[in-house]
């Protein structure tokens, strides 16, 4: 086990199997030395692990709720990694991270949903996974997901 999974061990966080992909894409391009992963959704053993439109209102899926789907969607997109480059230790630099959140107009927090994964992968990489980032409020996502993460990696 290399060192990022080892700390992932260490933070009671297994790395789960790669989500195939839903539509006509592949879940990784390399070029040059970044790594390019597709969008990843919050799935938890094949099924989202929630669904609808994030807000403050009864019968939304809350902010909280949301910060932890973020989190899986960079699990599953650390995931996707390991199975474009082998090993999670190759990864040198976290350089972007795009994070869409389903939201009901009225909501303006997703950037505060989005630091489920940025908050990880600081974990995860330390210093190497800070990194520039954008956090959009999106009117729906596929499948009807609240958060959708894509990343790109620098690895040697």
């Amino acid at each position: 086990m290399g060192s990022v999974e080892q700390r992932l061990a260490e933070l009671g966080l297994d790395l789960p199997e790669p989500v195939a992909p839903v539509a006509a894409y592949v879940p990784a391009v390399t070029t040059g030395n970044l790594l390019w992963l597709s969008g990843q959704v919050p799935f938890v053993d094949g099924v989202p692990q929630a669904t609808g439109k994030v807000g403050e209102a009864d019968g939304l899926v809350s902010p909280e709720v949301a910060k932890e789907c973020a989190k899986t969607c960079a699990l599953n997109a650390l995931a996707a990694a390991k199975a474009a480059l082998g090993d999670l230790d190759r990864v040198t630099r976290v350089v972007k991270l795009v994070g869409f959140v389903a939201s009901s107009p009225e909501f303006t927090g997703a950037p505060v949903v989005v630091n489920g994964a940025s908050e990880l992968l600081g974990q995860v990489f330390g210093d190497a996974g800070r990194h520039a980032r954008s956090a959009v409020g999106v009117a729906v996502l596929p499948l009807d997901v609240p958060v959708e993460v894509e990343m790109v990696l620098e690895f040697a």
